[in-house]
C-alpha cells in the first residue's frame, strides 16, 4: 500500500514496489498491491502473477494517498494477508487500525515528505502524523539512507532497519569461532546436496596446491551425498564446516573470504553469488550459462563437474585477488543489475522477522547501526 499504480516506473516508490511485488512472486509469494484510482473494466487484474486491485479515492492531491490508503487497508483486513506492507509516510497513517486488527506490519519510508515545499497546512501534518505512525506501530520500519536512519534514532527513539546494499564487516565473529583471517580461505556457501557440486568442490581442493583453507557453509542433511562428503574432508584441518550461518557472522564469512566458490551443476538465479559479487567478492563459478550470465566480465569459471580444470582455476584465483578498482567496478555492476534480487533477500528476512519466523535474522546492517548508535550514547 503507498504507490500510484502496478506495474509503473513513474516514481521511486512505483519502481520499488513493481520490482518487489514481482520477485516476491517468483519466490513463491502470493501478493497484491493497490492500486489509485478506478478504471472502467480494470480495476482487478494480474499481471506478472501479481495481483492488482484499484482502490477508490479523490484526484485532489491533498486527499488521494489518506483517502486511498485508508479504503486499501479496509480491504486488506478482509483478506488472509501475514503481512501488510506500506510505502511512503503519508500512507501509513491508518497502519494503527492494521496494527489494533492484529496484522504484521511493515512501512518503508521513501523520504521525509513533509520537508517538501509543495506541501503546507494540513498536508504537511498529515505526513507528520503518518511519520510517527510509522515510528510508533510499524512491526519494522525501514529507512533508504543514512540520514533518515538517524533522524529516526534520534528523533524517535527508533532503530530502523537501513535497506541498502550490505557493507562488508571484518573479521571478528569468524576469527573466535574458526581461527579465519581475512583473505585466508576459500567459501561455498549453500545447501549440501549433489546439484550445488560441493564434493567437486571438495574434490578439486584436494587436488589443488593452495595455501587456503576451505570453508562449507551450510547444513548437512543425513543423505548418502552428505556422508561421501564427510567421508571426504574427514580429519583435514584445513576444511572446516560451518553448518546453517545466518547474520553478521554469514556477511563476516563473505566480506573476508579470498574467493568465493559455486560450482553447481544446476542453478536458478544464485543469491549466495548475488550477495557475493555486491561485496566485492572475487568469485569463481562453473560455466553454466545460469552462472556466468550473472558474473558477466566480474567472475572467472571452470568447466562443470572437471575437478582438475577447478583444481587450476583454484590456484590461479587465490593467487590473483581483486584491485581496489576492480571490486568496485563490480559492486557498481551488481547495484546496477541485480539491486532488486540483492534487496529482495533484506526485504524477505524482514517480512519473516515480523512474523517471528525464528530462522530469519533482520539484516546485519541495521544491528551494526544499532551498535554504533549505544556506542556513542544513543539508546538501540
Amino acid at each position: 500500500i503507498g504507490h500510484k499504480d502496478f506495474p509503473s516506473r513513474s516514481g521511486g516508490v512505483e519502481v520499488m514496489v513493481g520490482g518487489l511485488a514481482a520477485s516476491l512472486v517468483r519466490r513463491g509469494y502470493e501478493v497484491t498491491v493497490y492500486n489509485r484510482g478506478l478504471q472502467k473494466g480494470h480495476n482487478v487484474y494480474t499481471t506478472e502473477g501479481v495481483q492488482a486491485r484499484r482502490i477508490f479515492t479523490f484526484q485532489k492531491a491533498s486527499l488521494n494517498a489518506m483517502v486511498y490508503s485508508f479504503l486499501a487497508t479496509f480491504d486488506a483486513l478482509t483478506r488472509d494477508c501475514n503481512v501488510i506492507h506500506y510505502h511512503a509516510i503519508g500512507p501509513s497513517v491508518p497502519l494503527v487500525i492494521a496494527k489494533l486488527f492484529g496484522k504484521h506490519t511493515v512501512c518503508t519510508v521513501h523520504g521525509l515528505n513533509w520537508k517538501v515545499d509543495k506541501w503546507g497546512g494540513f498536508a504537511s501534518a498529515y505526513l507528520r502524523l503518518g511519520e510517527r505512525v510509522a515510528a510508533k506501530y510499524a512491526d519494522d520500519l525501514v529507512v533508504l539512507s543514512e540520514s533518515e536512519w538517524n533522524y529516526f534514532q534520534e528523533k524517535y527513539d527508533r532503530t530502523a532497519i537501513l535497506m541498502q546494499m550490505r557493507q562488508p564487516l571484518p573479521c571478528n565473529l569468524i576469527r573466535e569461532k574458526y581461527g579465519l583471517e581475512a583473505g585466508s580461505y576459500i567459501l561455498y556457501v549453500g545447501r549440501i546436496s549433489p546439484e550445488k557440486g560441493p564434493l567437486d568442490l571438495v574434490e578439486g581442493y584436494l587436488k589443488a596446491h593452495t595455501d587456503k583453507k576451505l570453508v562449507l557453509a551450510g547444513p548437512f542433511a543425513e543423505t548418502e551425498y552428505c556422508t561421501t562428503v564427510q567421508e571426504k574432508i574427514a580429519g583435514n584441518p584445513n576444511i572446516i564446516t560451518t553448518g546453517y550461518v545466518v547474520g553478521d557472522a554469514l556477511l563476516e564469512l563473505y566480506s573476508n573470504c579470498a574467493l568465493f566458490v559455486l560450482p553447481s551443476h544446476t542453478e536458478g538465479l544464485s543469491l549466495s553469488l548475488l550477495e557475493a559479487l555486491s561485496l566485492g567478492v572475487k568469485c569463481l563459478v562453473s560455466d553454466i550459462p545460469e552462472n556466468t550470465t550473472v558474473t558477466a566480465d566480474y567472475g572467472t569459471e571452470f568447466r562443470t563437474e572437471d575437478t582438475d580444470s577447478l583444481a587450476r582455476a583454484l590456484e590461479r584465483d587465490t593467487a590473483r585477488p581483486l584491485t581496489p578498482e576492480q571490486r568496485e567496478a563490480q559492486v557498481d555492476y551488481v547495484r546496477t543489475n541485480f539491486d532488486y534480487d540483492v534487496m529482495l533477500d533484506r526485504y524477505e528476512e524482514v517480512y519473516h522477522h515480523v512474523i517471528g519466523d525464528p530462522l530469519k535474522e533482520i539484516p546485519s546492517q541495521a544491528k551494526a547501526h544499532s551498535k554504533a548508535a549505544a556506542a556513542q550514547g544513543g539508546a538501540a
